[in-house]
């Protein structure tokens, strides 16, 4: 099962977004069921963030809910999502290569970092 919630965030309000958010998928990845997470932002348009993870089944994700950490640390961030369906049945699987679509003109350390900067960092915008 995979959960999308989306998010507008004023561009004063990124930093502190970004930090709870990454607070709920740390809340999240805690859980039974649990398998994968992601915090992004649209790049044409960085008021614009997604949660997403993805579950064994859709009960995990419901039990992950009533959690005391998750409560404390993820609901709160969950409501303030745009309000649109946000949960997906996962119908295929990936049957492409696991490689980059660039990994033929990236060189190993070219665009590779334990962490990656971005404007909210003090990065190049």
């Amino acid at each position: 099962m995979l959960v999308v919630t989306r998010y507008r965030v004023p561009r004063q309000d990124a930093l502190t977004f970004r930090d709870q958010a990454r607070a709920a998928l740390s809340a999240l990845a805690g859980q039974p069921g649990w398998q994968a997470g992601h915090v992004g932002r649209a790049v044409d348009d960085p008021t614009l963030w997604v949660l997403s993870s993805q579950w064994r089944d859709v009960g995990s994700y419901r039990r992950a809910l009533s959690s005391y950490d998750v409560k404390l640390r993820a609901v709160p961030l969950l409501s303030l999502a745009i309000d649109e369906p946000t949960a997906f049945e996962i119908l295929t699987d990936s049957d492409t290569s696991a490689r980059a679509a660039d990994a033929e003109d990236v060189g190993l350390g070219d665009a590779a970092a334990p962490s990656v900067t971005t404007d909210l960092d003090g990065g190049a915008q």
